[in-house]
């Protein structure tokens, strides 16, 4: 028995998985953003968050200027039909900046003063309070290896990244956790996007103040055992990085994502020596060389944390 069609579905849905990212097409049939205004002024980019405001600010006065237009002669020392003459008058009642040689001079016109300036009151109470949510919003500002490689350690294959803290403060109570994402087919034939937790080291620190080498080692009870470099680009394979922990200085929780293509899992290499000691025996970091990584032919024995 077939279920009828919804009319609203127009076209139909599909998703393409190009370098392992997957990508609906035709999303919007289903989902739209401008359904959920406040998400979207949330989510948006500073420069687009900008010009949207903008936008409706210059939109909204424009509209209060045609409804002065709409009865003439409502605007006193206004040019008769002039569109700017009245639209910077509605500048002035949206903002409640005061009058100065215009003002309303008719019933009309105060009626549709009165309109505006509730909806100037309310506007600006609403943009104070979305610009304050996003000011206030606690983001980690970490910054993750460009590669993830898969070289030996203690003798078994390890999948090894890195992260590092770019502020000068400490991330309290941090987890880290790390998932392999894939395409499978079930004996049914069924096609389905699985995703496997991948065991680390070191899933957890009380305090992430600088770097962070992320290990795990290919064993047998590993997803990515007996997996090669092409098998897993044939599978879209995707490593998932979640990174989450209490920012000390504002004493909210920080979260962070990141995500490393199959194309970008180098194998037989090595992450570059970052950390170096000095003649009076001091470590530091150099992150001029944080993403680079070398074949394993060469060897080192610096640490991989610090």
């Amino acid at each position: 028995m077939r279920l009828p069609r919804k009319k609203n579905l127009a076209k139909q849905q599909h998703w393409l998985v190009p370098k392992g990212v997957l990508q609906l097409i035709n999303a919007g049939v289903w989902h739209s953003y401008w359904r959920d205004p406040y998400h979207l002024l949330l989510t948006i980019s500073w420069s687009r968050f900008l010009l949207v405001n903008v936008l409706i600010y210059g939109v909204l006065n424009a509209l209060f200027a045609l409804a002065y237009l709409a009865v003439g002669n409502s605007i006193a020392n206004a040019q008769p039909g002039s569109f700017w003459d009245a639209f910077f008058f509605s500048v002035q009642t949206l903002a409640s900046i005061g009058y100065g040689a215009m003002y309303p001079q008719t019933v009309y016109a105060n009626a549709i003063v009165t309109v505006e300036a509730f909806v100037g009151l309310f506007g600006f109470a609403a943009i104070a309070g979305v610009v304050f949510a996003r000011f206030s919003q606690s983001t980690a500002r970490t910054i993750f290896s460009r590669n993830a490689v898969v070289t030996p350690y203690n003798g078994i294959p390890t999948l090894m990244f890195r992260t590092a803290n770019q502020r000068g403060n400490q991330i309290v109570e941090a987890h880290m956790r790390a998932y392999l994402l894939r395409n499978e087919i079930s004996l049914e034939g069924q096609f389905m996007r699985r995703m496997y937790p991948l065991r680390l080291l070191r899933s957890e620190t009380p305090s992430f103040a600088l770097t962070w080498t992320a290990i795990h080692p290919i064993d047998a009870d590993s997803p990515l055992q007996g997996q090669t470099a092409e098998s897993l680009v044939q599978l879209k394979a995707q490593i998932v990085i979640s990174l989450s922990g209490i920012d000390e200085t504002v004493a909210q929780a920080v979260h962070a994502r990141h995500l490393y293509q199959a194309q970008e899992i180098l194998w037989d290499y090595r992450l570059v020596d970052i950390i170096h000691e000095t003649k009076c025996g001091e470590h530091y970091i150099d992150f001029k060389h944080f993403h680079d990584v070398v074949p394993m032919t060469i060897t080192s024995a610096q640490p991989l944390d610090f």
